[in-house]
């Protein structure tokens, strides 16, 4: 895990404005790091399942390729599962040059069917000089490397409405037991005190993994991710019971079970920062800054952060990201992993906001503000010692499709989150027969 002390979230200080200062993109415009052929005429797909704000900002950074490059970029929304998406352009014949794949599983599957293709020389070179060994790994299969982790992400963070918790007199909880007396105290005050994105499943499976990471320790949570112990094991019932005591309480949870089971994860942050804000506070990772720049609220004032409550001794952090796979070996695709392994085109979403990059040669000034730049040094900080995602981790018919596997059962439990045995036993039968174990 992150050390806690790496996470020193410097909440208050940041603004939420875009200075030339702090945004690499107003800044004058410093020699490339790194250089990239001409490609005239050369056409590039690049498929992704991001939407919305993620994708403009992603779009920014394609057009600064093109420009460098004369080629044409085009971006092509796929939809989750992704490994499904790519399944059906492949078999049609019309695969796209380079897919972000959101899941560690979903790059392994695409090694397994021979869709993907091992980086070049000049990516790799990006990578030996701007990741750590880490972040190599998890891109790689066998030895050998396929995936370049663009967007990374911390996913142990609360954020919190700053006017709620000041009108309540509610302070930022460190473990989960202070953690569920501020949502009471929020509560009294007549605030409804947590927001729950429930109808996207992968939400409720980072609660279920900060709180297992932080009680049942890293060596468990390694030992589950990989399905070397059950999902009926006695850790991964301390893990839901724990959840329980807040899923279980429906006056804690904006809207109640059905109301969060009804909410996009989107909705779930832009609530919490309205005008008449229907909760105060809400779980995920450092992206959320995305959403909560389409509310009034500012990052740092009005809107502010503190790390996932430890639930066991050291409070968890959980990272996530996308990685880059070439599916063809044309000329395109492989300048575009270079460029993404590159600080140029890190620092272009950086200075957008609701981006953290692994990229270690990065200069933090890139990014808009305090709490943004706080939460990509601890992630830089942490070298080679992370946990990502243990969803990611699974293969995506268990732990990445909507509608089954643990995105499915979790939502069942938050439905009904006395059920934990029938949880425990839905989870391992989905697994089972993802693992083929």
């Amino acid at each position: 895990m992150i050390a806690a002390s790496t996470l020193a979230l410097t909440a208050c200080g940041g603004d939420g404005d875009k200075t030339p200062e702090n945004n690499g993109a107003n800044a004058t415009k410093p020699a490339a790091s790194v250089k990239l052929p001409r490609l005239n005429g050369e056409e590039v797909q690049v498929a992704a399942v991001w939407t919305g704000p993620e994708q403009e900002n992603f779009t920014k950074v394609l057009d600064e390729f093109e420009k460098r490059t004369g080629a044409k970029v085009t971006f092509v929304p796929a939809q989750d599962p992704i490994v499904n998406f790519l399944g059906t352009k492949i078999a049609g014949g019309s695969p796209p040059d380079v897919a972000m794949l959101p899941q560690v599983g979903a790059l392994q599957q695409a090694v397994e069917r021979k869709w993907a293709k091992p980086v070049d020389a000049a990516t790799q070179g990006q990578l030996d000089k701007n990741y750590s060994q880490g972040w190599k790994d998890i891109g790689a299969v066998d030895g050998k490397q396929y995936g370049v982790y663009f967007k990374a992400a911390n996913k142990s963070l609360i954020w919190y409405n700053a006017q709620v918790f000041e009108d309540a007199g509610a302070e930022e909880p460190k473990t989960w037991k202070d953690f569920l007396t501020t949502a009471e105290t929020i509560s009294a005050s007549g605030v409804t005190p947590v927001s729950v994105g429930g109808a996207d499943g992968w939400t409720l499976t980072d609660w279920f993994e900060n709180i297992y990471l932080s009680q049942a320790g890293p060596e468990k949570y390694d030992q589950l991710a990989q399905h070397k112990i059950k999902w009926t094991d006695p850790s991964v019932k301390d893990a839901l019971t724990t959840l329980a005591e807040l899923f279980g309480k429906k006056e804690l949870i904006a809207g109640g079970q059905e109301g969060a089971l009804q909410t996009e994860f989107p909705a779930s942050v832009t609530q919490t920062f309205a005008d008449e804000p229907k909760a105060a506070m809400v779980f995920e990772g450092d992206f959320v800054s995305v959403n909560i720049a389409q509310t009034k609220a500012k990052i740092g004032t009005d809107a502010k952060v503190f790390p996932f409550p430890a639930v066991g001794d050291e409070p968890p952090v959980v990272t996530g990201g996308d990685a880059a796979v070439a599916l063809k070996d044309s000329k395109g695709a492989k300048a575009l992993l270079t460029f993404l392994a590159s600080t140029d085109a890190a620092k272009i979403w950086a200075a957008e906001g609701g981006f953290v990059s692994p990229n270690k040669s990065m200069d933090v000034a890139a990014y808009p503000n305090d709490v943004q730049r706080d939460i990509a040094k601890a992630l830089i900080a942490a070298g080679d010692d992370f946990r990502f995602d243990m969803s990611d981790q699974a293969p995506q018919s268990f732990g990445g499709t909507p509608g089954k596997g643990e995105w499915k059962a979790l939502q069942d439990f938050l439905k009904n989150p006395k059920d934990i045995a029938g949880t425990q036993q839905q989870l391992e039968s989905d697994a089972a027969k993802a693992y083929k174990s």
